[in-house]
């Protein structure tokens, strides 16, 4: 069931992680603490806050805003890039938003490198191997057909079933430009979908082509956006489940 400070609205809920977390803008670390706070602002996944003193007041220069401070090392700055709340539970902490000015800043956990946002300790995310059937089909035409799926079980997520590449119609796959990532998984490449209609759907396929090693298991599989394709397992079709995904573009 998910953390009783998820169920109970206890946010944001703050809890020390024991990992040391690094932050360098343009290849100065400007924060570094083995005390860096987990903190759910929502329910989906935690964020990194550090406490005050692990940042030098050096990097920081008052924003445009109350409570926004410009990052600056030399002559690069990165504007709004830290929060100080002033009150409240984060009151004494400091955020630097992990999305600001990407490329500028790289993130450590001990000598990890993070690329999104950190992971949540209390998901799990399981690859197992099934003997299940699975087909898929887009717009009535069969492009998967598997009785060796890996299906990937992640806590609070619908099941995604990734369907080894020697099973896929291979000859409707193009590659697409787009990339994703995940913290559990690594980073995803996509395929569009290019039927004999000639009608091409968009991003609808993807596979990571190094997964980290937890899930190790997808290398060499796709995954479909089952809320966009329809996919019968053991012979009976699956409802298209009801996710952000569904009625969002890739």
């Amino acid at each position: 069931m998910p953390p009783s400070f998820v169920t109970n609205g206890s946010l944001p809920y703050v809890e020390t992680s024991p990992k040391r977390v690094r932050v360098f803008f343009n290849d100065t670390c400007i924060a570094d603490s083995r005390a860096a706070k987990l903190v759910w602002e929502h329910g989906h996944y935690p964020q990194y806050y550090f406490p005050a003193a692990a940042i030098s007041s050096m990097y920081l220069e008052q924003g445009k805003e109350a409570g926004l401070y410009d990052v600056v090392v030399g002559n690069e700055r990165a504007e709004g890039a830290a929060t100080k709340p002033a009150s409240g539970p984060l009151e004494g902490l400091v955020k630097i938003a992990p999305g600001t000015q990407k490329g500028a800043f790289k993130w450590l956990e001990e000598e990890w490198e993070l690329k999104g946002h950190p992971r949540d300790p209390y998901k799990r995310v399981d690859v197992l191997p099934s003997s299940r059937h699975v087909r898929v089909e887009v717009d009535g035409v069969e492009v998967a057909n598997s009785h060796q799926p890996r299906l990937l079980f992640e806590t609070h997520l619908i099941t995604r079933y990734y369907i080894p590449r020697s099973d896929i119609r291979a000859d409707l796959l193009e590659e697409s430009q787009l990339t994703t990532y995940c913290p559990y998984k690594g980073t995803a490449s996509y395929f569009n979908v290019k039927l004999p209609s000639g009608k091409t759907v968009e991003n609808i396929v993807w596979y990571y082509p190094k997964p980290y090693p937890e899930c190790s298991d997808v290398e060499g599989c796709v995954a479909f956006y089952d809320e966009k394709v329809d996919v019968w397992v053991d012979g009976e079709k699956v409802p298209r489940p009801e996710t952000p995904f569904r009625n969002v573009s890739a």
